[in-house]
């Protein structure tokens, strides 16, 4: 007896049509790498670009892989990223529900239609669940292909466990066309008969894929491009439905090195980690979107992108085939390039959180040092070790008075300290012009190059060789007391 098309139908008739429709569909298995911001990325930027609705899918069919509060970790990602979906589980859309577990019935009713049209069969054999996802499962070896209905019904109404096979056709080839690839010709005897259903009655990756992004109406796939080889069974279930091909997009993995693809299990950073790292989301997006996709035309020079001038210059036909390499150096110039191009006030709420780790009292102001650090800084995490001098004066020894450079040594530097200490404590302003200004003429009075004057009072007051800002700018931080209280430290190490 012949299927009832009601079902059908009424999700055909769901679909929205007319537009570009994207989805990113990850499967909630605890954070987001680079390859899987970079889908998100592209697949919203196509979306955004030509005027189209961005799709997010959980694909937690595989429950096995599922991870406790992953879900959140994929919600949390998109907002932080401005990765904004007009579709979704927690948005809704016209094609709910959008977490794969909840349409488990679909997948069903749409593979039984396949046996029904003779491209896919009842599979009874006792194989594990590792051999049927391997693949390594010759069609000829499968006796259910040849089971006749009768003999088909008598083992479903026993209640044999099954799943349900793709019936791929003897002969022939099968041509898909990708986006960046090209056409594709895959011999059909090559291909195997992969389940679609398993036996637990949830779909595989493969064909949930298929349905969903059918009756989900999407245009445009991105995915990875170790599916291309997957790509000519995905073919030929749309031609068996009789539905229209998306448009593919396989991108080349984001690699480690010439050889490895990045991997969490081999200690590569996923998205979480870089922002622990001290990267600004906004850097990272930047950078994560020129990993195989290069601007053309008049921006083709162009690195640095805002999310809303990537989706304006981004299109398909920038993407590179060859697999790209993650360069952190290159994340780290774009962090540096985007940590100085923040206003004060955005740098200072950002490094503030960095500043408190190493620089614990109320009286320092966190304004005055952020300034200090905004164009010395390429990573937020650096903060706290350039800044705890602030908090306590650091042990050092002397030979940090001796500075080639700045013609300076202990005999220098004790003359220089002899003479600022009692200048500064008679200023009646502890502001930066007042401390410029007095340091200044000091150094004009006593007959010496600013920096010969300028050393030994840094040295002193940060206890340390390296600082970001100069000696005007740390004095005023401190304030006189602990300015004036160290300088004198630093002369009695002088004078021992």
């Amino acid at each position: 007896m012949a299927m009832d098309m009601t079902y059908f139908d009424a999700m055909e008739a769901k679909i929205p049509h007319g537009k570009i429709r994207t989805r990113f569909a990850p499967s909630p298995t605890g954070y987001m790498h680079v390859g899987n911001l970079r889908t998100a990325l592209y697949t919203w930027l196509i979306a955004r670009g030509g005027d189209g609705t961005f799709i997010l899918r959980i694909e937690d069919t595989d429950q096995g892989r599922l991870v406790e509060g992953a879900t959140d970790v994929i919600y949390r990602t998109m907002a932080e990223c401005g990765l904004t979906y007009d579709e979704g589980p927690d948005v809704g859309g016209p094609v709910a529900p959008y977490i794969q577990s909840e349409r488990r019935d679909t997948y069903g009713k749409y593979a039984r239609l396949l046996v029904e049209k003779d491209h896919a069969y009842y599979c009874f054999c006792e194989k594990t669940e590792s051999e049927e996802d391997s693949g390594d499962w010759g069609r000829a070896a499968d006796p259910c292909r040849a089971l006749s209905p009768e003999e088909i019904q008598a083992k479903l109404d026993a209640g044999a466990p099954y799943v349900i096979r793709q019936k791929i056709p003897d002969e022939g080839s099968t041509t898909f066309h990708d986006a960046i690839f090209g056409d594709i010709t895959v011999e059909n005897a090559t291909l195997d008969d992969q389940v679609l259903l398993k036996r637990d009655g949830l779909p595989t990756y493969n064909f949930a894929n298929v349905v969903d992004d059918h009756l989900m109406g999407i245009t445009h796939v991105v995915r990875g491009s170790e599916y291309l080889s997957s790509a000519p069974k995905y073919n030929l279930l749309y031609q068996a439905f009789g539905w229209a091909v998306p448009t593919y997009v396989h991108c080349s993995p984001v690699m480690r090195d010439q050889n490895n693809k990045m991997s969490k299990r081999h200690g590569d950073p996923s998205y979480e980690d870089l922002k622990a790292q001290g990267y600004l989301t906004e850097a990272i997006l930047n950078y994560v979107a020129l990993l195989g996709w290069s601007p053309r035309g008049e921006i083709a020079e162009q690195e640095v992108f805002s999310l809303d001038e990537l989706a304006r210059a981004f299109d398909i036909a920038g993407i590179s085939k060859s697999p790209a390499i993650f360069d952190i150096d290159k994340l780290t110039h774009f962090n540096a390039l985007y940590l100085r191009a923040m206003s004060p006030e955005a740098f200072h709420a950002a490094a503030e959180p960095y500043i408190r780790q190493a620089v614990k009292k109320p009286t320092l102001d966190t304004r005055a040092i952020a300034a200090l650090l905004q164009a010395r800084c390429e990573k937020l995490t650096e903060i706290p070790e350039k800044v705890g001098f602030f908090e306590a004066l650091p042990p050092y020894g002397k030979d940090l008075f001796t500075n080639k450079k700045s013609k300076t040594n202990d005999e220098v530097s004790r003359r220089m300290l002899e003479s600022v200490i009692p200048a500064l404590d008679e200023l009646p302003d502890w502001s930066q012009e007042a401390i410029h200004g007095c340091l200044m003429g000091l150094a004009a009075r006593l007959e010496v190059k600013n920096a010969t004057l300028m050393w030994p009072v840094r040295i002193a007051a940060a206890g340390q060789a390296v600082t970001p800002g100069g000696a005007v700018e740390i004095c005023q931080i401190l304030g006189r007391d602990e300015c004036l209280w160290r300088l004198k430290v630093g002369l009695e190490m002088l004078n021992a």
